[in-house]
């Protein structure tokens, strides 16, 4: 493909490993609800999100229901965990969000590390983000109440798609949250009776983001802070 697809990741590369990759990426339009993997599928490629396009890894729980436990937007990549040989997803990886991805696969990105120290450092420090974010919201799920998390993933949310109305729906959240559609209902109306959002079909929009940020937890905050010291100096370092 030519030129840099609307990815963070790809677009920190320096352009002689961005080169090493490029012949091998292909972009794919895909839809909201579609399934990039099932639990124990092999992973044998890493998809860029590209834009607004979203995913999230949904992880089982008791009485069918699942927990969120990473979104990935244009700031990563899914499947760069699986290191160097295609392994098994444990999750339900889902495209939350759909538009475009760009796919790589995990043979290519291998060949290319081995012919440059660099793209192999790049990627390794992403992973290593990716762990903390992980690491984080673990944490985050033991230790806030649903009111901060609701208002740290919808900050999120936002932040990777870059626009105040996000296509989210209740039902989502809660997969997000872990809780029934309900009881994220309840939450949404408690922020929009305060006037910290409105509700659109199919969509949340945040009228008033201080609001917002002054209910979430730092989770989002701390996770971000990771990012920009592991992966500035990776951009610093190439």
């Amino acid at each position: 493909m030519t030129g840099r697809p609307q990815n963070d990741l790809l677009r920190q590369l320096a352009p002689r490993d961005f080169e090493l990759l490029a012949p091998h990426l292909q972009p794919v339009d895909i839809e909201a609800g579609h399934i990039l993997h099932h639990a124990g599928d092999a992973v044998a490629a890493v998809h860029f999100p590209c834009g607004p396009t979203l995913v999230s890894f949904a992880v089982p729980v008791e009485d069918d229901r699942e927990v969120e436990s990473l979104l990935v937007g244009r700031e990563g990549a899914v499947g760069v965990a699986a290191g160097r040989n295609p392994s098994l997803a444990y999750s339900r990886i889902v495209v939350k969000l759909g538009g475009t991805l760009v796919r790589l696969p995990l043979r290519a990105l291998e060949q290319a590390q081995q012919r440059s120290a660099a793209l192999e450092e790049a990627f390794s420090r992403y992973a290593d983000c990716q762990f903390a974010q992980l690491l984080q919201n673990a944490a985050c799920n033991a230790a806030h109440s649903i009111e901060q998390r609701a208002a740290k993933w919808i900050i999120s949310t936002q932040e990777r798609i870059g626009q105040a109305e996000i296509p989210l729906t209740h039902e989502q959240l809660a997969g997000m949250l872990g809780v029934s559609r309900s009881y994220a209902s309840r939450v949404i109306q408690m922020f929009k009776a305060r006037r910290i959002l409105a509700t659109r079909r199919g969509a949340i929009l945040i009228l008033d983001a201080a609001a917002l940020a002054a209910r979430a937890c730092c989770c989002n905050d701390w996770v971000k802070k990771h990012f920009d010291e592991v992966l500035g100096a990776a951009s610093a370092d190439g």
